[in-house]
């Protein structure tokens, strides 16, 4: 089976690489399956827990990102993510705070209460979508 070479980075580390037989993302422009020999493209990246697949088993493994952008070559898959996490990096317990803190500023805001007004109502949608990309890499179970 072929395969294409998949670099994930962030600003402070190169996350994951390896030679990849697809790789599942959610772009700007919707879900994408890159295989090996893809046309050459440029895309963003929105927070979730990418997929890659390594042969015709299915064998998969999920990475958290937290948004970014993707660049595909013929020969290679680049990832520069704002922030991306393997499974065994995420504190699960730290993900499911960082989630119900999320849930709670976003009805707070919807409640039109004199405090919703100093809540930034994208910051935490956003924090809420990274929370839910982290858990989902996990195979964690959450209220949604």
């Amino acid at each position: 089976m072929a395969t294409i070479k998949l670099e994930i980075v962030s600003p402070d580390r190169v996350v994951y690489e390896a030679d990849i037989g697809m790789l599942i993302v959610r772009s700007t422009g919707g879900e994408l399956g890159i295989l090996p020999h893809h046309a050459p493209l440029v895309t963003g990246l929105l927070p979730h827990a990418l997929r890659v697949r390594f042969g015709a088993d299915r064998d998969e493994q999920l990475i958290a990102v937290a948004g970014g952008f993707m660049e595909v070559t013929p020969e290679k898959i680049s990832v520069l993510a704002t922030a991306a996490e393997q499974p065994i990096d995420i504190d699960i317990n730290r993900a499911k705070e960082a989630y119900a803190r999320a849930k709670k500023r976003i009805a707070q805001f919807h409640q039109s209460t004199e405090a919703a007004k100093d809540i930034d109502v994208e910051r935490a949608e956003l924090a809420l979508r990274r929370a839910i990309a982290r858990l989902n890499a996990t195979h964690t179970a959450y209220d949604e």
